[in-house]
């Protein structure tokens, strides 16, 4: 994987220069260690009319392959062979955007603190990508480039293979782009457009890339004719993040037009408009503020679905073990993906487990923990099973504490779209108002040794009361050890 940078000079400016604005000694080879491979740089040719300046990207397919990206989403798109057989480390993708930001990021933040004049300077340069993957073929690299500033946007189609013609061209081009720009806008030009053109990411997309994108787009990308093409596969089509690029592009080219502030813009809308927090998110943060204050840090997530409120208890490191149960395999693995279990670090991996397992049995690994929480789970289950749900969780496993949360069915009529006498969801099997929800806990309570609060979620209306119920159970310690209890 290959680019070199090159630039003209004379005695009075000399090309050499370019090793200032990229912090990069013409004198010197100089190898750097990233995440998939080692980054060389050295200078092919340095003189005062003439310096090029190359990045040589060696890349470990073995690296490659242990963090999960030689095959599947983010990786190689024609590692049809194997995962070991793929074209990551010839052709210039993400591997190389990543190693450009690390490598040279003073140059593309268009820092210089030997000679701080020369970053805004444009300069003659010449860049070259001898092999570079572009899903939309020459046609599109010119609709990215041109718009750009480039005196010359060369895309040469590589063959498939010169000794067969008649094969016709791969999908790859040799890039040249020749023009008087900036250096760190070039820069930030190739860190975008590198994986725009492969329309493939060897890194999960996380919402800081939205940031990073804006951040490498300032000053070009808000005006550029394919902006949304080009949010859109650097964000890898994830529609949610590429609507909110595409909003803060918008209100960038506005600012400019109006020569005005983005933040003026944005609060054009008024400060007392406020966007409705989603109840689910809401019940998140009553069920993590309730383990806060029981100062749980070992805690199980009874009935965890798809892994939403695991995925919260992670970002804190106050949950030092986190247990995921429930009877669903599917629901298991969908949990196991969002949290990403296969590229987790070790040390982050050693605070959660998901477990499958059924509430109706009592279970030995679900005992001496700090908290429980069963969310929205005791619903799910008709009347005649709860009994047992009860006493494998408060009679068996007996935790501390232990967070339930149901829907106030009281509550239902303050929802537009939902039918009168229907439950919210189809598989509910029942839905308690207030009373028979505080019945049922405080003859749990009373039967299992636990004192049992109240809490409201959600907006606490004075007729209905609030959307969702929160019962707190805690338990009343003795001395004397309970059934399945740890001593």
């Amino acid at each position: 994987m290959f680019l070199t940078i090159s630039t003209t000079g004379s005695a009075e400016d000399p090309a050499t220069d370019l090793g200032f604005l990229l912090h990069k000694h013409p004198g010197k080879v100089q190898a750097f260690s990233t995440s998939h491979g080692v980054a060389h740089v050295f200078y092919p040719e340095a003189a005062d009319e003439r310096c090029t300046a190359a990045l040589l990207l060696e890349v470990d397919p073995v690296a490659l392959v242990r963090r999960g990206q030689g095959k599947g989403r983010g990786g190689a798109p024609d590692a049809a062979l194997a995962q070991y057989v793929n074209d990551r480390p010839y052709a210039a993708s993400s591997l190389l955007a990543v190693a450009l930001g690390s490598v040279f990021r003073s140059a593309l933040g268009g820092r210089c603190t030997a000679r701080p004049e020369l970053p805004e300077r444009a300069r003659p340069l010449r860049i070259e990508i001898p092999a570079l993957p572009a899903r939309g073929g020459a046609q599109l690299v010119h609709r990215l480039f041109d718009p750009l500033g480039w005196d010359l946007v060369r895309a040469e189609p590589v063959a498939l293979d010169e000794q067969f013609p008649e094969w016709g061209d791969s999908r790859y081009v040799r890039l040249v782009l020749e023009g008087e720009l900036r250096l760190a806008d070039a820069l930030r030009q190739l860190y975008v457009l590198l994986p725009v053109l492969d329309d493939a990411k060897h890194y999960w997309v996380a919402p800081d890339e939205v940031d990073k994108l804006l951040r490498a787009g300032d000053g070009w990308l808000a005006a550029h004719p394919e902006n949304g093409l080009i949010s859109a596969r650097y964000l890898a089509r994830h529609k949610r993040l590429t609507r909110e690029a595409l909003d803060r592009l918008e209100l960038l080219r506005l600012a400019e037009a109006d020569g005005s502030e983005v933040e003026e813009l944005d609060n054009a809308v008024g400060e007392t408009e406020e966007k409705a927090v989603p109840l689910a998110v809401r019940r998140r943060e009553a069920i993590l503020g309730a383990l806060r204050a029981a100062g749980a840090s070992r805690v199980l997530d009874l009935g965890c679905g798809q892994g939403q409120l695991v995925q919260a208890l992670l970002k804190e490191p106050a949950f030092t073990e986190i247990v995921g149960v429930d009877v669903s395999m599917r629901a298991l693995g969908m949990a196991a993906k969002r949290l990403r279990l296969e590229r987790m670090g070790e040390k982050q991996s050693s605070r959660v487990q998901l477990l499958q397992g059924s509430l109706a049995y009592t279970d030995k690994r679900l005992a001496g923990y700090d908290a429980a929480v069963l969310s929205e789970v005791i619903e799910h289950l008709d009347l005649p099973r709860l009994p047992a749900l009860e006493y494998a969780v408060f009679g068996a496993a007996r935790p501390r504490t232990v967070l339930v949360t149901t829907p106030n069915v009281e509550y239902n009529v303050r929802w537009e779209t939902l039918p009168a006498g229907h439950v919210r969801h189809g598989d509910h099997r029942f839905e308690w108002n207030r009373e028979e929800f505080g019945g049922w806990a405080a003859s749990v309570a009373g039967r299992h040794g636990y004192e049992v609060a109240f809490a409201p979620v959600g907006d606490d209306d004075p007729e209905v009361g609030p959307p969702t119920q929160m019962a707190v159970f805690t338990r009343i310690d003795t001395g004397t050890q309970k059934e399945g209890e740890v001593a």
